[in-house]
């Protein structure tokens, strides 16, 4: 099976876990601070595999680094236990997390130009920042819009700030994974990599939400 079916199906998957969990947290079971408790400690645990696998010469290099990252995957633990009490900021956390990676990753095969920071992520272009930012407001908008009827411009700050920490949050993931020398952080999820290559847009985005709402 080729690698964009996979994708395809595993985000099929993930998108039915999703509207399950949205049903079981509608009839008053807490799912989405339980799943995002889950998807963390996962994240936690994948990275904890990766730095085992890692030769001993790379770990002792970036030391520091990994010893920071890992610290904020618990911070970013904690930020989803806080924030999952509030599951309509999480939806719109997902809604424009989703829009900003699809957009950054079609607009940015599509139109192509020149890189962000090639040392850090390959593939990662201006343009598909740009086109990102766009569609992870237009995702914050028309979350306003559907569920109140109304237009709400703070929702357009919002789209633009959380669309721009998860792009920055993915960026760091990639470039965490050049100093380990790896493609992706597992395969848990064929066509998507690991945990934390499917949810590092919720590296920096959570724990802001966090501070914001304390």
């Amino acid at each position: 099976m080729s690698g964009t079916k996979q994708r395809i199906i595993v985000g099929g998957i993930m998108a039915v876990t999703a509207v399950l969990i949205g049903v079981a947290q509608y009839f008053g079971i807490p799912a989405v601070r339980y799943a995002g408790v889950i998807i963390a400690a996962a994240m936690v645990i994948e990275f904890i595999i990766c730095l085992k696998r890692a030769p001993r010469d790379v770990l002792k290099k970036h030391k520091l680094l990994y010893i920071v990252f890992l610290a904020w995957l618990f911070i970013m633990g904690a930020a989803i236990y806080n924030v999952g009490t509030r599951p309509w900021i999480v939806l719109l956390l997902l809604l424009i997390i989703c829009a900003a990676d699809i957009g950054a990753w079609f607009f940015g095969c599509r139109i192509g130009g020149d890189k962000m920071w090639e040392r850090m992520s390959a593939k990662k272009t201006w343009s598909g920042q740009i086109a990102g930012i766009i569609c992870g407001t237009v995702a914050a908008v028309m979350y306003g819009l559907l569920g109140t009827d109304t237009f709400m411009p703070q929702l357009m700050w919002i789209g633009i700030s959380v669309a721009l920490m998860s792009q920055y949050g993915d960026i760091t993931a990639s470039w965490i994974k050049r100093t380990l020398g790896i493609k992706d952080f597992g395969t848990l999820l064929p066509g998507h990599g690991g945990v934390i290559d499917r949810f590092d847009g919720w590296i920096y985005a959570l724990p802001i939400v966090w501070l914001i709402m304390m």
